[in-house]
């Protein structure tokens, strides 16, 4: 965060890039089982905010190369086809030393190596990433997320099958409302793709920095070369994560208080999915956070780990209902939502104005209906001054 702090972007785009740059590093070689089942820190994290505002590739780019120059990290294709995607996680495979106690420095003649195909994928353009419209390929990713032991297999009409053992993806992309808008079906939102996304919105630059290199200390480069020799330490890190006792507790207690109290900013049944696997999103997060803690003991999980994770998790949800705020509107909806953002953005238009900005957008009648709507709503009202009529917005800003 220090190193990124000469950047314009929001923190909270610079924290979510850090997490997929641990989460690179890590990759399938740390897991929490639940014998059932294990979680492993992998992530598809996707940035979202309007275009040109808060620079979401650039600063996605930030901790890309910092894990390019970790030895043994394999990245996959910018734009995903069954071919590239099979290609890649081919090429990623390797056997793992997974003997209990190598990380440790703990002598063994046992030698327990399992192959491992593990790729991260960053995305400038989420659109040429995936086409969500893909049902065969959005089913693929929703398996490979689980990243669950075994072999993914591709059968090909004129090539045969293609087996990968263990495959892991790790994902980063940037898009812009509109993007979502205009290519996620209503049905596809909630479901097992979204679920399984963490969606970071911002539209708003956190300061301005004309020329960064202007800005940055002298030490900035060693601040890179440091960054890297941790990232490096801690891509050796192999084997089982165990929660402290004390994280056991919080996590039951949280569990319980999940599934019993009620979430009303996302009330929605858009986001029952993603409320379904918060718990999963939380204990990926907590291994990315105990990684990059040298004061933790390795391959623990601590309380504050933990509850730092809820809290991480929890802070993105306000804004998630922006994210999928255009998505199936219609009508005056629609109309009502294009003036709501006007006014977000001038807090205060004469109406005269207004009709100027939307004139090409809807008719009259169309912009009166959407002022009333939004009036009723308590987003807007209406004042009369100097003999002429504004619209104000009341908020809420978030």
């Amino acid at each position: 965060m220090e190193y990124s702090s000469f950047s314009e972007a929001p923190d909270k785009f610079h924290f979510w890039t850090a997490i997929s740059t641990l989460a690179g590093a890590l990759r399938r070689r740390v897991w929490i089982d639940q014998a059932y089942f294990q979680w492993t820190p992998n992530f598809y994290i996707i940035f979202v905010a309007p275009p040109g505002i808060v620079s979401k590739s650039t600063t996605l780019s930030i901790g890309m190369r910092l894990l390019r120059q970790i030895p043994g990290i394999h990245f996959g294709p910018d734009a995903v086809t069954w071919q590239a995607l099979t290609e890649s996680l081919a090429n990623s495979t390797e056997e793992v030393d997974l003997t209990p106690g190598r990380t440790s420095g703990k002598f063994s003649m046992e030698v327990n190596l399992q192959p491992m195909s593990c790729i991260t994928i960053a995305s400038s353009e989420f659109g040429t990433f995936l086409n969500p419209k893909d049902r065969e390929m959005v089913d693929v990713l929703v398996s490979l997320w689980d990243g669950q032991l075994g072999v993914w297999e591709k059968r090909t009409k004129t090539s045969g099958s293609d087996i990968i053992a263990n495959p892991w993806i790790n994902i980063a992309a940037c898009t812009t409302p509109a993007w979502i808008a205009g290519n996620f079906p209503d049905y596809m939102i909630g479901g097992g793709f979204t679920s399984r996304c963490v969606f970071v919105y911002a539209d708003t630059k956190r300061k301005l920095v004309p020329y960064p290199a202007a800005v940055v200390p002298k030490s900035f480069k060693k601040m890179e070369e440091d960054l890297v020799h941790d990232l490096e330490i801690i891509s050796t890190l192999c084997g089982e994560v165990k929660l402290s006792e004390a994280a056991q507790e919080f996590g039951e207690k949280w569990y319980e208080s999940h599934y019993t109290s009620h979430n009303a900013e996302l009330a929605n049944s858009r986001f029952a999915g993603y409320l379904a696997r918060k718990q999963t999103h939380i204990h990926k997060i907590a291994m990315v956070l105990s990684a990059a803690d040298k004061s933790a003991k390795p391959l623990i999980i601590s309380k504050r780990h933990l509850e730092a994770s809820q809290e991480i998790a929890t802070s993105l949800e306000a804004d998630m209902p922006r994210v999928f705020a255009q998505i199936g509107l219609i009508g005056i909806t629609k109309h009502a939502d294009e003036v709501l953002q006007l006014l977000r953005s001038f807090r205060k238009l004469e109406r005269r104005e207004l009709v100027r900005h939307t004139f090409s957008l809807m008719g009259p009648d169309e912009l009166g209906k959407s002022i009333e709507s939004l009036v009723g709503a308590g987003y807007a009202q209406m004042k009369s001054e100097d003999n002429k009529v504004y619209i104000i917005y009341t908020g809420p800003d978030e």
